[in-house]
């Protein structure tokens, strides 16, 4: 088994176990009405009076059965690990309870960070934890719509079922962990997958000095495109430079020095790939 192989298990056991610590010491004992199997089965607790890590772990292999009919058996194999890993984790942890008296509030907001770096864990490698992100991939291949859309609805189901179980206010701390367990998720997949850059677009008179000085002050390549201008008709040279965040300064410092009447577009970017960046940056 490759070094790779095994860190990804690595991370989706030890992202599965996160998910189940968030389930079992906040989602059920603080009846979180979260976007996930536990958050359906707080929702519907009330109406059938089913132990809620039992149903959770039941809709769980339920749902990767289904998703393995549906979605074919690649996506089994990437969710089969998390799958079985979570009704164990959750039926030890439910038999060893946390001792903990907090806040609904902070017990929402918790639970929905403590899943979300859980499933990002899982997710960075590829694999999915399963349980209610099935259903959306399975009607998606069904009827063609939007993944988002189905998850938004799915979400909005289980936040109604809450709030004729429980009341208003129940609803809305569950949306308090929805928030938190996205904040979780996009934390823990950005984190080294990337470095902040800035795509910069210059059009300037100037624009072989300015060209010249990024390539020997700032060491950054560039790119020249032809462009005309809207009102005057005449042909303009745009330049085209990313760089890294910390050299953002340095850029802008070395476009005003030569041209301060230069017309400058930035974008924040999240990541980038190609040379200079993901296979060598020295000065990054």
């Amino acid at each position: 088994m490759s070094r790779k192989r095994i860190f990804d298990l690595i991370q989706i056991i030890g992202g599965t176990f996160i998910l189940a610590v968030s389930v079992e010491f906040f989602i059920l004992p603080y009846n979180i009405l979260s976007g996930g199997v536990a958050g359906i089965a707080v929702a519907l607790e009330p109406f059938f009076h089913i132990d809620k890590t039992l149903f959770a772990n039941a809709a769980v292999l339920s749902l990767l059965i289904a998703g393995w009919a549906v979605l074919g058996k690649d996506f089994a194999r990437n969710t089969l690990i998390s799958s079985l890993c979570y009704p164990v984790f959750t039926t030890i942890l439910a038999r060893h309870p946390a001792d903990l008296t907090i806040d609904p509030l902070l017990a929402s907001f918790y639970a929905g960070l403590l899943g979300g770096v859980g499933i990002g864990f899982v997710m960075r490698t590829g694999a999915s934890t399963g349980g209610m992100d099935i259903p959306p991939l399975i009607l998606h291949k069904l009827t063609g719509m939007k993944v988002s859309t189905l998850v938004m609805i799915t979400d909005a189901l289980t936040v109604m079922l809450g709030i004729l179980a429980y009341d208003i206010n129940a609803a809305l701390l569950g949306l308090i962990s929805v928030m938190a367990s996205g904040f979780g998720i996009s934390r823990v997949l950005e984190a080294g997958r990337g470095i902040k850059v800035k795509n910069v677009q210059i059009i300037s008179e100037k624009w072989e000095e300015i060209q010249a000085a990024i390539r020997t002050d700032i060491n950054r390549g560039t790119t020249i495109f032809d462009c005309q201008g809207g009102y005057t008709g005449k042909p303009r040279k745009m330049i085209l430079c990313v760089v890294a965040e910390r050299q953002y300064t340095a850029l802008t410092a070395v476009i005003q020095a030569i041209d301060p009447h230069a017309f400058v577009i930035i974008t924040d970017t999240s990541d980038m790939l190609g040379e200079g960046f993901t296979y060598s940056s020295p000065n990054i």
